[in-house]
């Protein structure tokens, strides 16, 4: 299994970071990708994936932090982007939802973001809450010749859904699947081409059942790969072997999803 997004970075794992990391790899997780949000967040997502062989990373400036792009931000962004284990421009988009920073602060910090994904021929990672038709417009827009855009966390409906596939996106499920009202998400999951599909855990948020209210961590997402090889008449083995080579494709790991990033 390859957890496409979480950040074991965070202060919530500082009491058992390595016991975390152990837990994952012993339920089978092969690779994980560490996601920035901000400055510092994108520099520990780094640091965690120079040191550790089955990490990467991502960098960004997440909507909440789009106020804080600067030409100097973007400077540094790239410069953390040209590290080897950094295998996208994430998270990025837009959150209309708690609009912590204002939403013309958000679409151009996404749309210079889209830029310099492009500049750096990196995938992008999508956070989009409350967005959607405004993140498929500036994608449209602007996401022109990206080797691959992940739509992390999917919550839109099956319009968009089959929108995004169309463009040859991919769509990340994670925890919520297991919801007992996500009837919805399930569906999406269950019509999806196969090669669309990633999976993550979006750790420490996002816990599925039987673990919501709890802190999540990487190796629940194997509920999240039975729940997607039950909507598929399969097991979750099937469905994290599929979703797996998903991953390596779409941030172009190794085949072993460990070793070095980039285009390896």
């Amino acid at each position: 299994m390859i957890d496409s997004h979480c950040h074991p970075y965070m202060a919530d794992f500082d009491l058992d970071r390595s016991a975390m990391l152990w837990r994952a790899r012993q339920a089978g997780v092969s690779a994980l990708i560490a996601v920035g949000y901000d400055l510092p967040s994108s520099r520990q997502a780094v640091a965690m994936a120079d040191t550790l062989p089955d990490i990467f990373a991502c960098v960004a400036l997440h909507p909440h932090h789009a106020s804080d792009l600067s030409p100097t931000a973007l400077d540094e962004l790239a410069a953390l982007a040209a590290h080897p284990r950094v295998v996208a421009i994430g998270e990025t988009g837009l959150d209309f939802h708690r609009n912590l920073s204002p939403r013309p602060a958000q679409e151009s910090a996404f749309r210079a973001q889209l830029c310099l994904a492009r500049r750096l021929a990196l995938p992008v990672v999508i956070h989009d809450r409350e967005a959607h038709a405004e993140v498929m417009r500036l994608l449209a827009e602007e996401g022109g010749g990206l080797p691959a855009v992940i739509l992390h966390c999917f919550s839109g409906d099956m319009v968009m859904a089959e929108a995004a596939w169309r463009r040859g996106y991919y769509t990340s499920l994670a925890g919520p699947l297991t919801y007992k009202n996500a009837q919805g998400l399930r569906a999406i999951a269950a019509a999806a081409p196969r090669d669309r599909l990633l999976l993550e855990t979006d750790a420490p948020y996002l816990p599925p059942e039987p673990f919501r209210g709890r802190r999540n961590e990487p190796a629940f997402v194997r509920r999240v790969a039975e729940a997607l090889g039950a909507l598929w008449g399969t097991d979750g083995d099937a469905a994290a072997r599929c979703t797996a080579e998903n991953a390596r494709r779409a941030f172009r790991l190794p085949a072993d999803g460990a070793g070095a990033g980039g285009a390896a």
